[in-house]
């Protein structure tokens, strides 16, 4: 079951390990929507984006070393009990166009697989705004059942927070 919240997904609430995951780009951009709050919060998971994306590999670490395609995660501590998961997600940039949204919605399922698996390798919880529904374009109706299946199904708490 998500616990919907209102506030700020880079600040999660709560006791214990806390992954936030979040939507990136194929293009290598980082510079709106959510992004400019996680790099308000640390630097590191933009600098590590734009490394992933320059060498098209690193290692990860809930994982073995992850290619820069579509479905896959780069998981970066940013506090003793704080991870951000950049999720590879997003075919370029722009709104929906002729051939629907820039959000692959079948990355994003495996990219959530990828942050379950590490949740529960951590025993944490995922913390985050309304993934994929913003400059990506999805539909919360289509994403919000893959939150559901992919963590909640696996029994991962997940915090879905609304900024006021």
């Amino acid at each position: 079951m998500i616990t919907y919240l209102k506030g700020d997904a880079t600040a999660p609430q709560g006791d214990g390990p806390k992954i936030i995951p979040h939507v990136v780009n194929t293009l290598g951009g980082w510079g709106a929507g959510f992004v400019l709050a996680v790099s308000n919060r640390w630097p590191g998971p933009e600098s590590a984006y734009r490394q992933w994306h320059r060498e098209k590999a690193h290692k990860d670490v809930c994982g073995d070393d992850k290619r820069f395609v579509l479905g896959s995660v780069q998981v970066l501590q940013v506090k003793p009990d704080i991870w951000v998961a950049n999720m590879l997600a997003q075919q370029g940039m722009g709104r929906s166009g002729p051939k629907g949204p820039p959000l692959h919605y079948f990355s994003l399922s495996k990219c959530l697989e990828w942050v379950a698996l590490c949740a529960l390798e951590k025993k944490a919880t995922v913390h985050m705004p309304r993934i994929g529904t913003g400059l990506a374009g999805g539909r919360w109706d289509i994403i919000e059942p893959l939150i559901s299946e992919s963590l909640c199904g696996r029994g991962v708490g997940v915090f879905v927070y609304d900024l006021v």
